[in-house]
């Protein structure tokens, strides 16, 4: 997914809008704290940053230092609802975004589509989640990505 946005545009807007995951969720989740796992279904984020990596730092041992950020994004109760059927799905849970630079400075998503992930088990509720994953990633993505509209007059 290619913007028209500077890469640093692009990655600010993504950490904006998609908050870095509160840890404390993970605790409650296993401690089976279900008012806190409800509370957080329902007024929680629908994707959080788990973590971040910078990937173009790696490249400085060519001389070439380049903007790669890799992320792993996803909901651990949205995860949940995957694994309860096929803990085996726990391998592509959460999704990986690389966001980087191309030669004219823009930002450049890429990712793989859950739902391909997760299909490959045949089991029509963990694909339906993937599905949904789809819609929420590329959603957040897109949002990221389009560029801002000067105000009409």
């Amino acid at each position: 997914m290619a913007s028209e946005r500077p890469f640093a545009e692009v990655r600010r807007k993504l950490e904006d809008t998609v908050p870095k995951l509160d840890t404390a969720i993970a605790e409650a989740l296993s401690n089976a704290d279900q008012k806190r796992a409800r509370d957080y279904e329902e007024n929680g984020p629908k994707l959080s940053i788990f973590e971040q990596r910078d990937h173009g730092s790696l490249l400085q041992i060519t001389g070439r230092r380049r903007n790669a950020l890799q992320y792993e994004i996803g909901n651990p109760l949205t995860a949940s609802t995957m694994t309860r059927h096929q803990l085996p799905a726990a391998l592509y849970a959460p999704l990986r975004v690389i966001l980087f630079e191309d030669e004219q400075g823009r930002g450049i998503f890429e990712y793989d589509k859950s739902s391909s992930f997760f299909g490959q088990y045949g089991d029509e509720r963990v694909t339906e989640v993937g599905r949904y994953l789809d819609a929420a990633l590329e959603a957040a993505l897109r949002n990221a990505a389009k560029r801002r509209r000067p105000l009409q007059r």
